[in-house]
């Protein structure tokens, strides 16, 4: 044997020894071997590391991508702080709009983990393809609906019924605010047309997709003081596959660093101009005893310790914001502004 050159005899019993599962070579390689030996012992292999493993359900295949998920959840977060403000104007009272997540799953298991009965909102919103749905729980509808009739922060037991044709009134003017404020958080990507198309207590009465399509499901947290609740908007992937592209992280970022133009300022200006906004002037206050009280009748007098010659204080939107003066202006009462309220804090105290 030269070298590294090994025989007809060598080959053969490697051979056999692959053959036999990788047990030990045939005496025969025994020479090569030891004359090897004084050669550097070689470094051991290096530990074989575990390749991470992602679990996949096939049952659940995950259509939407990572990026038109997270374009998605933007779009949305933004949405959730106008809508909640737009509804804290109608109720008159605080209402926290939190968006708690944005999550892919089949129709059917949407549909089955809604309450029965609820209100399932069936929307139109072109030029999407199909329809949405909006589901409002009953757990936060009703004492919305509650508030709106003149009720009080303290929420009566929940009641376990479809809504009636009163009810139902009332919620459009929630469902017609939401699409709204849907449609302008959406504007920058697709103008959307959005209408209710019918009104469901049953949610598994509705079937917009097959039961194992995938769908995206928004929810929403509401909250109108001790009171919570959801709200789930749910868009089927065949809606919003063909304006993926458009769905992107990238365009959103873009979009919020946009430095004001002129006519963005314009816009802004013009819609806070024509805004309606409440003005009250506060004359006079004092205290009387609750048998005065009772005791008057028209044409009584109330006095007051505050000067005549002092200013009033005018509230915009319960914040004192300006003094004025009472007086007549082409027959009726009105007030003129005589300056500015620079410590609205030291103002409530007048």
């Amino acid at each position: 044997m030269s070298g590294d050159v090994l025989t007809q005899a060598e080959v053969e019993s490697l051979l056999q020894a692959m053959a036999a599962g990788g047990g030990e070579p045939a005496p025969p390689i025994a020479p090569v071997q030891a004359a090897a030996a004084p050669a550097a012992a070689a470094p051991p292999p290096p530990p074989k590391t575990r390749e991470k493993v992602t679990p996949y359900d096939f049952k659940r295949p995950e259509r939407v991508g990572k990026e038109q998920m997270r374009a998605l959840q933007t779009l949305h977060e933004g949405f959730g702080r106008n809508f909640g403000a737009a509804l804290s104007a109608m109720l008159r009272s605080i209402v926290e709009v939190k968006l708690t997540s944005v999550d892919q799953l089949t129709y059917s298991e949407f549909v089955f983990s809604l309450e029965n009965p609820t209100c399932f909102n069936l929307l139109k919103a072109e030029p999407l393809e199909g329809n949405l749905i909006l589901d409002i729980s009953p757990s936060i509808l009703f004492p919305i609906i509650d508030r709106m009739l003149g009720g009080g922060r303290e929420g009566g037991p929940l009641a376990r019924r479809p809504l009636t044709e009163i009810e139902l009134r009332l919620v459009s003017r929630i469902t017609n605010l939401f699409l709204n404020e849907l449609r302008h958080a959406w504007e920058n990507v697709l103008d959307l047309k959005l209408e209710v198309v019918r009104v469901e207590s049953n949610p598994q009465l509705v079937q917009i997709v097959p039961p194992n399509e995938v769908v995206v499901l928004i929810s929403f947290e509401l909250t109108l003081g001790d009171l919570r609740g959801m709200m789930n908007m749910c868009i089927p992937y065949n809606s919003i596959e063909r304006i993926g592209t458009k769905l992107s992280a990238n365009s959103w970022s873009a979009y919020g660093a946009r430095p004001a133009t002129a006519d963005s300022v314009k816009q802004l200006s013009s819609t806070v101009a024509t805004s309606l906004v409440e003005v009250r002037v506060r004359l006079a206050q004092t205290q009387i005893s609750t048998g005065e009280m009772i005791g008057l009748r028209v044409g009584d007098i109330i006095t007051t310790q505050k000067d005549v010659r002092s200013p009033l204080v005018v509230s915009v939107e319960g914040v004192p914001k300006f003094r004025a003066f009472a007086g007549v202006f082409k027959g009726h009462r009105a007030i003129r502004i005589d300056g500015i309220i620079q410590d609205p804090v030291e103002a409530l105290g007048e």
